[in-house]
């Protein structure tokens, strides 16, 4: 039970990564989305999706790791 949490905790932010990557890919199309008044919001928009979800499932990775004592010593605590 608790792995399927964390997968779906995981999930959540790699959907919003890929809708980041897919509102800036639109952009660079110059196709614009329905909620967007202009392309450049759109674009920043899907800027901050990306990272946003990207450095979710980042941190959660490397948090997973040092608690199990898999990272090179500089980032141990």
């Amino acid at each position: 039970m608790i792995r399927i949490i964390a997968l779906i905790i995981l999930v959540i932010p790699g959907a919003l990564a890929a809708l980041g990557i897919k509102l800036m890919r639109d952009m660079t199309f110059g196709i614009l989305q329905t909620p967007f008044p202009n392309l450049l919001l759109q674009f920043l928009t899907g800027m901050i999706f990306f990272i946003g979800g990207l450095g979710f499932v980042a941190g959660f990775i490397f948090h997973r790791d040092r608690k199990r004592n898999k990272v090179q010593p500089k980032f141990k605590k």
